[in-house]
């Protein structure tokens, strides 16, 4: 029956050619910008039975009634072909509630002769187009289409946008913005941010820097690393960590408590202390504070849980900073991950279930981000084609949409916002959502401009760095014979506990005093394994 109605839907469609327009081909930064500010109101539903969803007039449903034509534009052969068709298979299932008996639905495979098929799409002059997938197709329709021909799009590169090629695709600046937000409503005093050295990972550490600045969040470093490259993070752990200034203040403190202990007189209250001390620090090999107590994961689950555990080891553990993450952790591993109990992160609310249900019936799976996406976007566009408000004034609405995925809104630019929930990892499989997503529009759930964001830079902790004398309790009359050097890589002001520095330090001076005092109880920590298997991420990377 399905198959029956789809055909009689999509089956007969006749291609017309004829000749397109010639138009400017500079993107326009705002289309149609008047309409996003207009008043923001109730969401439009995208459900199926919805209100909004009934066609505009009843002559809609006539024979004869002029034919609407909405093209779809996916990668159906190639690699990227299962995407492609998770995405026609959801746009199949809306046709099917949805759309009345003149609408006209052709599928384009963007993996064929990619200009060829934009042309003869363009000759059809569709009221609407939905797709393509990757950046570069985006681009390629946008500056080849008609200014007033709508485009919904899945590409997540806001460079791609604009000129009426728009994305239903989750923005990753939405998802930084988001858990920032959070961060600082937990009271983080600090963070550093590590991030993939991408495209995408440095864009998306800019948005947390401008974020920080916005929720007045102290930054204390940008860390960078190469994605699925084991030395690269494990680098990057080491100096995120500080570990190589830690243990020489470590290594320090034991080398004087040991000192005294062999070398000077002292009461038996004293050898009792430092005795203590001694046995304290050598269970450890660190030794002093962090500039911060809270870390961003920027990268996907994979590369997060590796970090993680390479900090852990460096003496980065749960006690020491919180872990925040972004939407690119969701389908990974790290939902498992029992030593990741009470991290954070920014994620889409759960598909609706009546949605999951119907796409689990047709095709047999549970659909995926994407295959949400192009639910909405054909819902979207068909609302459009008859809705009585013009194209631009029906999708630019304010108020948003509340899709099978969530609360959105379209922006004149081409990007997209989406309401974000804040969940927490259990580290057995679940998570706790700690603050659902929005309803709404009426209160702004964003406050950055995402086409102004600039990508970050690396930048070195900013930290008073470690001095031995802070962390160990030793009798004041040798206090100058045993005074130590601050260790740190990158000092950028006085330790408000060392008064007799003056001036800007950075040291790794190798002598005597630096040897390292063995002790019988010392036991390095073993480096946890990490399983590291493939994660689908709700972005779509060339």
């Amino acid at each position: 029956m399905y198959m029956n109605k789809m055909n009689q839907i999509i089956g007969i469609i006749a291609l017309l050619t004829i000749a397109g327009c010639a138009h400017d081909t500079t993107p326009k930064t705002d289309w149609f910008g008047e309409y996003g500010t207009l008043e923001t109101g109730t969401p439009v539903q995208m459900q199926y039975g919805s209100p909004d969803m009934q066609p505009g007039t009843p002559s809609d449903n006539l024979l004869g009634a002029p034919v609407h034509r909405m093209a779809v534009m996916l990668p159906l052969t190639g690699d990227a072909a299962p995407t492609g068709r998770a995405i026609r298979t959801s746009i199949e299932a809306a046709v099917l509630q949805n759309a009345p008996q003149n609408l006209s639905v052709a599928f384009y495979d963007t993996a064929e002769n990619l200009s060829a098929t934009i042309n003869e799409v363009i000759t059809t002059n569709p009221a609407v187009v939905v797709g393509p997938v990757f950046a570069s197709d985006a681009r390629a329709l946008r500056d080849a289409k008609p200014d007033s021909l709508p485009v919904l799009s899945f590409t997540s590169d806001a460079q791609s946008l604009g000129n009426g090629v728009m994305t239903l695709a989750l923005m990753p600046t939405n998802s930084t913005e988001a858990i920032v937000k959070e961060m600082s409503s937990d009271g983080v005093q600090g963070f550093i941010i590590i991030a993939p050295d991408t495209q995408s990972g440095h864009l998306m550490a800019g948005t947390a820097v401008a974020s920080a600045e916005m929720y007045n969040l102290p930054l204390a470093g940008i860390f960078f690393y190469t994605e699925n490259d084991t030395n690269s993070i494990k680098d990057t752990a080491i100096a995120a960590s500080m570990n190589n200034a830690r243990t020489a203040a470590n290594n320090r403190a034991r080398a004087v408590l040991s000192d005294i202990l062999t070398q000077e007189r002292l009461t038996a209250l004293e050898k009792s202390s430092l005795n203590i001390q001694l046995e304290r620090l050598s269970k450890t090999e660190t030794l002093g504070k962090l500039p911060y107590n809270a870390i961003l994961f920027l990268g996907n689950g994979d590369d997060t849980e590796s970090m993680a555990s390479f900090l852990r080891y460096y003496g980065v553990g749960a006690r020491e900073a919180s872990f925040y993450g972004t939407a690119l952790w969701e389908g990974s591993d790290i939902i498992n991950d029992f030593t990741m109990s009470g991290a954070k992160y920014a994620v889409l609310p759960d598909a609706s279930q009546s949605f999951s249900n119907l796409y689990e019936r047709i095709s047999g799976t549970q659909p995926g981000r994407l295959a949400g996406f192009g639910y909405d976007a054909a819902n979207m566009a068909m609302g459009m084609i008859y809705s009585p408000k013009s194209d631009a004034a029906y999708l630019l609405d304010p108020s948003g949409y509340a899709g099978v995925e969530g609360l959105y809104r379209l922006e004149p630019t081409g990007e997209n916002e989406r309401a974000l929930q804040i969940v927490q990892l259990a580290g057995d499989g679940t998570t706790q959502i700690v603050h659902p997503a929005a309803e709404n529009f009426l209160t702004p759930i964003y406050n950055l401009e995402q086409r102004k964001i600039k990508p970050a830079d690396a930048m070195e902790l900013e930290t008073p760095g470690i001095n031995p004398d802070d962390y160990i309790n030793i009798p004041a009359r040798l206090r100058d014979k045993y005074e130590s050097d601050t260790y740190g890589t990158h000092i950028t002001h006085v330790s408000p506990t060392a008064p007799q520095l003056v001036e800007t330090i950075t040291i790794l001076p190798e002598d005597d005093r630096d040897s390292v005092i063995i002790s019988p109880d010392f036991q390095p920590i073993t480096l946890e394994s990490v399983n590291r298997t493939y994660i689908d991420s709700v972005e779509i990377e060339e």
